[in-house]
């Protein structure tokens, strides 16, 4: 059985937590906002980087209380070829990240979409993590049928 899969996030609103580093404000605050959400079954939070920091998104809901310092920002969607990994982990990111691109050059019907960022999502919850010792990340590379 394949390790990628083709997930689609439908074009959406998300809360955008603006560009920030971990331990700074910005994602600081985002992450005490967005921990204060219900949780679902799946997660609905996006991280990605831009090159000079990182973004957080989070799924917005119509009727949602979102603090005045994030944005509510329209969201494209689209496909991406998704493959989890362990969180932190620089060497088992590279090899996931490998992984979902050869699958994507094998499938012969997909190619990267390089107008669309990389994304990622923890994908474990507080319980696992605290027994696990580590988190699973799902890492999202965006791509587009050919």
């Amino acid at each position: 059985m394949e390790n990628v899969r083709i997930y689609e996030i439908p074009a959406c609103r998300m809360v955008s937590s603006g560009r920030g580093m971990f331990g700074d404000g910005p994602l600081e605050a985002f992450d005490a906002w967005m921990s204060g959400q219900k949780r679902s079954a799946f997660p609905r939070d996006f991280l990605w980087f831009d090159g000079e920091g990182f973004v957080w998104y989070y799924l917005h809901e119509d009727g949602m209380s979102v603090p005045p310092e994030f944005k509510i920002v329209d969201f494209e969607g689209g496909l991406y070829a998704v493959a989890a990994g362990k969180d932190g982990d620089e060497a088992d990111t590279a090899r996931v990240k490998a992984e979902i691109r050869a699958f994507i050059q094998k499938s012969g019907c997909f190619e990267e979409d390089d107008s669309r960022t990389e994304l990622g999502n923890i994908i474990t919850p507080p319980s696992a993590q605290k027994a696990m010792g580590y988190c699973q990340m799902d890492y999202y590379v965006p791509v587009r049928v050919k």
